[in-house]
Formats: structure tokens, C-alpha cells, sequence
């Protein structure tokens, strides 16, 4: 049976205090699956986004920033939910109630995703690497391939070692955002100004268009799949008391978590747009270009070696995650277990071959081009996970007790529509 459980090495391994504990360590227990997706909404992929909007429109995009975190929430806690009271996730769900012609495609599509957020990660890291240390891209990239290493050691440990050293790079990105916030000293009535959305955003194409990329390259496909997997990890009760617990506090983790990913992205922002909008670098569109104009623009020698080492620990991070993703998907599409090594080996081969074919062949100033391109592709495979899981989530023969309330689902399917409309956009303007 326990083929049949999602990351069955990990599942229902991390035990809860008693009932009669006070509520906030009941909680802590569940605390921990909230910021491993969190990585996902701050990877190198959506750094460029937030770099350009702030570098071109200063704070006015900061709705946008806003906007996709409320939909991440939204539909993280449907993830949740589904993984909790079916005890599926969301690949294991789709192979258990979609027939083989519409499972494979899934499975296709799924499986382009990770790689296209492994393209992101292996460019995020090498460019990090090359910054920090000066080592060339190409060697930055081979460098990332041992992050499968990194995941065993962690994993060997124990699920609560992997989620503790995610959080520990989350609050060095944290850490080193914040000191960029006040080296910038932003003025706060026009970051308080920007929170609503503007009719500006839509009446300038040049603004729609990068609005549009900010929420598209928030809401990652794998992070759905991830997260119905990883609450499973907690050994509560599997009755409806116990889930309806577990759905409490998954929801509150997560809910939780975003807002620091939604902190890291709005500071990315704001950032940009104190150091190079107001100084006069609207042009700045690229992280390396970003690094080097940090430091003379804000005034602080550290400003732009802090930037380099949130990028590497962000780049670190969606590392360890993309590969339990992977695993997730894998086995739950094909019920195929092989060694996560294996696996992470060669879906990281498969991003680190086009990262050095392109340096190779147009140099390295066409980095940036391909990390968009990771954008794109994941765009285009997101409805591929949204789909599914509104459906599933909505559906009261599959969720039981659980379902959700028909305003949820309602306001989940108008979020799935427009997130899909949003990104065919994107994916045709980009191209246009």
C-alpha cells in the first residue's frame, strides 16, 4: 500500500503534539509546508519581472505584485484541502479520475514544466555564482547539478531538516531585502498609493504588458502538485475531525508564507524602482545589469553583493523544491519509482544542456532572453494544473465533506479563467 502513498519515504512521518496542547503549538506542527512553496513564488524567474516594472514604472506596479499573491493563496489552499481529504495529490488525483488520452498529455505537460523551472533555477544560480565569485556561467550552471546531493542528505534526515533549511534561505533573502529597503528609503505615501490597482496599468500597453508578466510568473504550475503532497506529512488523524484540523492549520501556514513571499517580491520592486526608476535607469531589465547598478545607485558598497546572495539563495532554493515536485509527479502520474537522484539528474541535465548551448552559441549576454523563455513555457502549462484542481476541488463525490462552498468555487473558476487569459496574453505578446 504504501506505493500508493504520496512521498511515501515522508508521509504522515512528522507527529503532532496532543490535543489538549495549547492551539499555537498544534500549530508549529503544521508549519513548515506553507514556505516550502512559498520558494516558488520568489524563484530567479520572477526577479526580472519585478526588476523591469520597478525600473520602468516605479512603485505603480506593486498592485500587481498583490494581486497574484491573493490568487496564490487562493489557490494554494485548494492544493491543500485536495491532498488532505482525499489523501491524493493532485498528480495522484489526476490518474485516479481522468482516463489515460487526457493523463498523458497532463503528465507531458507536467513533466516541461519542471524542466522549464529548472531552466529557471540553474540560471539564477549560475548567474549568482558568476557575481559572487566571477565563475562563468557555464561553470555555475555544472555547479548546480550536486544540488541532488543537497536534497538526499536533507531528505535522509528527515522531512523537518528539508523544511528547515528552506526556511533558513527564505529569511537570508528575507534579511537581505530588508537592509536594501532601508538602504533605499523609498517614500512610503507612493508605496501606499500604488496597493490598489490604477486604470494606468491598463491604458499603458507597455505597463499591461509586464502586470501581465508579474502575475503569470507567480502562480507556478508545480507548486500545485507539491503542496497536496507535502501537507500529507504530518500524521493527523485521517477522520473528518483530524482533516478538518489539518485544513485549518495547512491553510493558515500557507496563508502565511505567501505574505513573506509577497514582502520579497514587493521589496524586489521597490528596490528597483527607488535605485534605478528615480535615478534615472528606466532601462534596467536584466539581474546582472540590476547587480552592477545596486551599489552606486543606492550608496552602499554591500547593496549589490546582499542582491547576489538573496538570487543564490533563492536559486538554491526552488532547487530543492523543484525536485520533490518532480518526484511528486513522476510518481504519481506513472506510479514509477526511481531513485530521486537519478531523477533529479536527469531533469537538471535536461535544463543545463540548452543554458550551455545557448552561451556557447550566442554568449552570454542571451542568458536573460532564455530565462524569460522558462517564463513563457511555464505560462502556457499552468492551466494544465489550474484546471484539475478547481475541478477536483469542486466536485463532492471526489472532496466528500470537504468540497468547497459554490462561491469558492465560483471565484476559484473566474481566477482560473482569468490567470488562463492572462497568460495567453503573455505567451502571444511576447512572440508578437
Amino acid at each position: 500500500m504504501s506505493q500508493n502513498k504520496s512521498l511515501s519515504e515522508v508521509f504522515s512521518s512528522i507527529r503532532l503534539p496532543e490535543k489538549n496542547t495549547v492551539w499555537f503549538k498544534r500549530f508549529l506542527a503544521f508549519v513548515g509546508p506553507g514556505y516550502m512553496i512559498s520558494v516558488g513564488y520568489m524563484d530567479p524567474g520572477n526577479w526580472e519581472t519585478d526588476i523591469q516594472g520597478g525600473a520602468q514604472y516605479g512603485y505603480t506596479l506593486l498592485c500587481s505584485i498583490i494581486l497574484s499573491n491573493l490568487i496564490a493563496i487562493l489557490l494554494q489552499a485548494l492544493a491543500a484541502r485536495l491532498g488532505i481529504a482525499t489523501g491524493k495529490d493532485l498528480a495522484q488525483a489526476c490518474k485516479a479520475y481522468f482516463p489515460p488520452f487526457i493523463n498523458i498529455p497532463l503528465w507531458f505537460a507536467c513533466e516541461i514544466a519542471i524542466i522549464a523551472c529548472d531552466l529557471a533555477e540553474v540560471i539564477g544560480t549560475a548567474v549568482a555564482l558568476q557575481l559572487l565569485f566571477g565563475f562563468p556561467l557555464i561553470m555555475g550552471a555544472l555547479i548546480s547539478a550536486f544540488d541532488a546531493i543537497l536534497v538526499l542528505l536533507l531528505m535522509g534526515k528527515g522531512f523537518r531538516y528539508l523544511e528547515s533549511f528552506v526556511i533558513s534561505l527564505i529569511s537570508i533573502i528575507a534579511v537581505c531585502f530588508f537592509i536594501q529597503l532601508i538602504a533605499a528609503s523609498p517614500p512610503l505615501p507612493s508605496i501606499f498609493q500604488n496597493i490598489l490597482p490604477s486604470a494606468q496599468v491598463i491604458k499603458n500597453p507597455g505597463m499591461l504588458y509586464i502586470a501581465i508578466g508579474i502575475i503569470g510568473a507567480t502562480v507556478m504550475p508545480h507548486n500545485l502538485y507539491l503542496h497536496s503532497s507535502i501537507v500529507q506529512t504530518r500524521a493527523y488523524e485521517r477522520s473528518v475531525e483530524g482533516k478538518t484540523e489539518a485544513i485549518k492549520w495547512a491553510t493558515l501556514d500557507s496563508s502565511i508564507a505567501l505574505m513573506f513571499a509577497l514582502f520579497i517580491n514587493a521589496a524586489i520592486l521597490i528596490v528597483s524602482a527607488a535605485a534605478f526608476h528615480t535615478t534615472g535607469h528606466k532601462d534596467v531589465s536584466e539581474i546582472s545589469e540590476a547587480y552592477r547598478l545596486l551599489s552606486p545607485a543606492l550608496g552602499i558598497s554591500a547593496a549589490s553583493t546582499l542582491f547576489a546572495v538573496a538570487l543564490l539563495a533563492a536559486g538554491t532554493n526552488s532547487t530543492v523544491t523543484g525536485t520533490l515536485a518532480g518526484q511528486i509527479i513522476m510518481e504519481g502520474f506513472l506510479n514509477l519509482k526511481i531513485p530521486s537522484w537519478a531523477r533529479r539528474l536527469i531533469t537538471r541535465s535536461l535544463a543545463i544542456i540548452p543554458v550551455i548551448f545557448v552561451i556557447l552559441l550566442y554568449g552570454e549576454q542571451k542568458i536573460d532572453s532564455l530565462l524569460m523563455l522558462s517564463q513563457i513555457i511555464l505560462s502556457f502549462q499552468l492551466p494544465f494544473a489550474i484546471i484539475p484542481l478547481v475541478l477536483f476541488s469542486s466536485k463532492t463525490n471526489i472532496m466528500k465533506e470537504f468540497v468547497i462552498p459554490k462561491p469558492i468555487a465560483f471565484l476559484s473558476w473566474a481566477v482560473s479563467i482569468f490567470i488562463i487569459i492572462l497568460n495567453i496574453k503573455l505567451i502571444i505578446d511576447s512572440f508578437t
